[in-house]
Parts: structure tokens; C-alpha cells; sequence
């Protein structure tokens, strides 16, 4: 029995009980996105061979006049090689990516079970100012170029030693907290450049923007890798980090930390429904703290060219192209050699003292955050098979609840009473004492 909840369910197709097919049989409910995070940043990265493209979104909160970004980047980086996008575009993928909440509807036990499907239908969807203060040279810093880009006003720069970048960051604008020496020092031994960025705001008025657009970098380099360090020197707190990159070949995982798949697939009870993002936030706080806050989680890997189910439509060629997928074919068609990974981490200074080295792998098996909604029959026929999915429900539902319970650490017994509300009524065993206590009456 399948109903139709929303018109992003139109993409779901009915499946047959019993059915053989790989494809998912029942609808798409809910997403958690990235907004259920508070101090979350995105960023996409496309890679192949050497060359990346880094796109980069932030949820600065603030007067716009404050805002200033420091990047470590390995290259000289000219004017071409930087480019403004849309928020839209992030916005997508991160919808397109994000985990989700499905839901299956039991059939009638009395009805004879259908012949199974020998295939499935593909759910492919459509779809510049130099230096003031001291002077650069006097500190031992180089202001290589300057450029406006949008709204935005760019500088890349060089240095010999971190005191002296600090002082020219300081004198120009960019508040360095304390602690950033020994990081940039890091940086500067290591031979790279800094991209800085603050917002011109005659610029931004001209061009008629009230809020800040990610800004773009192209480059060369034999290091697949994501600098993070910088941002966890004036951080109030862990941070929320979501990584999605675009590769030919497979997924990307991380080298120097943990890659950890996040539970998914499990059955949870109905009441899910109204609280799928307390739930999800409960779920990978309780995942984060059983590793320490020292891995990376696994949200979603799949070829763009199609998903199963779809929490929005795959990006088209020219939104990959956009962020820098280069390698993709704008011609009309859906793309097929593009392979979104969604990784989710939650970070600072002590628990993650390095950048996240990345790497790409061979490994194209499907992988998303998916939890999903069991609604029982309800019907009121009567048959031996009817009375057995009737007596084996209780147990069901407790296993359920028993899921929720350790994926949320929320409480059994508030658990088991809101099923017991919302009609899903668990097994009396395990509830108190022991289950031995309940199965004899005398």
C-alpha cells in the first residue's frame, strides 16, 4: 500500500513486495541538511589529476564590513583563476546529498504475494590597494597581486616569517587572534601563499547583493588536501565542517583521520517523523562522541547521474562545471563521470591538530544516510497470515524503539511511551524486570 506524501516523492516509483530489484521501494520523506548545525561551514572541492577547484561557503553572521577570510593556497593564483558563485548552487548539492528520512508501507498479509520484478526502472533525474602601516617589505611580506573579483576585494601574498605576516594582517584590517603564530608559521615552512579576501562594499552595493557568495579558486597541485587549522585559532567551540567533493573515479576519504560510514538503514519509530532533525542532530552527536570527536564521517557517496531515493534532483553538466567539475560534458545530457562524496565532521585545535589530507579511491559503492519509517497495515481482513504480522508488531516495535535508543541515547522508556501514543505499542519484554517475570500469568 504507498501513498504519495509530496511532490518530491513523484520521483519514487512503486515497488513490489518481494521483489528482487535493487532500487528502493518506498518514498522520501525528510532531509537533514546542513542548517541543522550551528557554526557549519561548506565547502566543495573538484578534483581530477592535479587540478582542484575549492568552493567555499560560510555561515558568517555580522556586518559584512567585518568579514575577512585568510587561506592557505600552494600556488601563485591570478586573476582568472578566481571566480563568485551563487549560494544556489552549494545550497543544491548539499539538498541533494544530505541524510534523509524514507518510508515503507506493509502490504496485506492476506494477499498472495506478487511475482517478483526481474529489473528496475533507473531513477535518473533531470535534471587593488598596496600595503599600508609599516610597509610589506619591512615586514617581510610580498603583496604578489591584488585584485577586485564581485564583491569581494583579493591579495596574494608571501612571507618569510609568521611575526611579520601577523603584524601586515593586523595593520590591513584582519583580526589574528592569539595563537595564530606558530599555525601560519607551519604554513609559511611548508612553502605556500595566502589568499585574503574582505568585502568591498561599494562593490557589493553596485552589484545589488545583501549577503556574501561563495568565492571560488582554481589551482594546480599534487596534494589533494583541505587546510582547516586556521579557522580553529578563534573558534568558539567545536566546528561543523561539511566537505563535498566531486571526482571522476570513486569516493574520497580522509588519510590522516578515520573515515567512518555513519549507521544507516535502520527501522525507527513512526513519531521520527515530526522530529527527524532532533533526531539527526541527537544521532551524530552520540556518533562524534563515540569516537572521540577524532574521526570524519561518511553522509553520502554516489554518481551524480542518479540517486535512489532523490532529496532533490542531481545537479545538471553546467551546475558541475560551475564548481569546477571540468571534466564533465555540458552537452545536454545527464552526467555519468562525476561521483559526489559528502563528508561531515565536527573538529577543533586538540582533536584534529592537522589538515584533512584527502584521497580518492576506486570504490563506487552507493553509500547514503538513510533511516526509515515502517507504517503497519492496518487493514481489518482476517487470515492466519494476518493474525501472525498482527502478533509479531509488538516485537517490532520494540526493536525499533531499541534502535532509536542507541542511535539517540535517548531514553527507552520516554521512547516506548511515545509509540505507545502514537499507536505503536512495543512488547512488554525488556520493558521492566525481566522477561521471564511476564510470560507465565500465575
Amino acid at each position: 500500500m504507498i501513498r504519495l506524501l509530496t511532490a518530491l516523492a513523484a520521483m519514487a516509483f512503486v515497488c513490489l513486495a518481494g521483489s528482487s530489484a535493487m532500487a528502493f521501494c518506498g518514498f522520501y520523506v525528510a532531509s537533514a541538511g546542513t542548517s541543522l548545525f550551528n557554526q557549519a561551514s561548506k565547502v566543495v572541492l573538484a578534483r581530477s589529476g592535479d587540478r582542484t577547484v575549492i568552493t567555499m561557503a560560510n555561515d558568517f553572521q555580522g556586518d559584512v564590513d567585518e568579514f575577512a577570510v585568510v587561506i592557505p593556497v600552494p600556488t601563485f593564483i591570478e586573476r582568472e583563476q578566481i571566480h563568485v558563485t551563487e549560494n544556489a548552487i552549494v545550497d543544491h548539492l548539499d539538498a541533494y546529498t544530505a541524510p534523509r528520512l524514507v518510508e515503507y508501507f506493509d502490504r496485506d498479509p492476506c494477499e498472495p504475494i506478487p511475482v517478483p520484478m526481474t529489473s528496475a526502472p533507473d531513477l535518473v533525474g533531470a535534471a587593488g590597494e598596496v600595503a599600508r602601516g609599516a610597509g610589506a617589505a619591512a615586514l617581510g611580506v610580498t603583496v604578489e597581486a591584488s585584485y577586485t573579483v564581485g564583491e569581494y576585494d583579493i591579495q596574494i601574498l608571501s612571507a618569510t616569517e609568521s611575526g611579520g605576516l601577523a603584524t601586515w594582517l593586523t595593520q590591513n584590517g584582519y583580526r589574528i587572534p592569539d595563537g595564530a603564530g606558530p599555525v601560519l608559521e607551519s604554513y609559511l615552512r611548508q612553502g605556500v601563499r595566502f589568499f585574503v579576501a574582505k568585502v568591498n562594499l561599494q562593490e557589493q552595493a553596485r552589484l545589488g547583493y545583501s549577503y556574501l557568495r561563495p568565492l571560488q579558486v582554481a589551482y594546480e597541485t599534487d596534494r589533494f588536501m583541505l587546510p582547516i587549522r586556521l579557522g580553529t585559532v578563534n573558534a568558539n567551540g567545536p566546528q561543523e565542517l561539511f566537505l563535498f567533493t566531486l571526482t571522476e573515479n570513486g569516493r574520497v576519504e580522509t588519510t590522516n583521520y578515520r573515515t567512518v560510514r555513519l549507521p544507516t538503514g535502520q527501522s525507527i519509530p513512526l513519531f521520527v517523523e515530526d522530529d527527524f532533525a532532533d533526531f539527526y542532530t541527537a544521532m551524530f552527536d552520540r556518533q562524534v562522541a563515540q569516537t572521540g570527536m577524532r574521526a570524519v564521517f561518511l553522509e553520502y557517496a554516489w554518481d551524480m547521474a542518479w540517486c535512489d531515493p532523490c532529496a532533490a534532483d542531481p545537479l545538471s553538466p553546467s551546475q558541475l562545471r560551475e564548481l569546477g567539475a571540468f571534466w564533465v560534458r555540458d552537452d545536454g545530457t545527464q552526467a555519468r563521470n562525476a561521483f559526489v562524496t559528502r563528508l561531515h565532521v565536527r573538529y577543533d585545535a586538540a582533536t584534529f591538530p592537522e589538515d584533512l589530507m584527502l584521497q580518492e579511491t576506486g570504490d563506487r559503492e552507493n553509500f547514503q544516510g538513510r533511516y526509515v519509517l515502517n507504517h503497519p497495515w492496518t487493514g481489518s481482513a482476517d487470515c492466519p497470515a494476518a493474525e501472525d504480522y498482527r502478533a509479531a508488531l509488538p516485537q517490532r516495535f520494540e526493536a525499533e524503539a531499541q534502535a532509536l535508543a542507541s542511535l539517540t541515547g535517548w531514553d527507552i522508556a520516554d521512547i516506548r511511551d511515545r509509540m505507545t501514543e502514537g499507536g505503536q505499542s512495543p512488547a512488554d519484554f525488556g520493558a521492566d524486570g525481566d522477561w521471564w517475570e511476564r510470560l507465565w500469568d500465575d
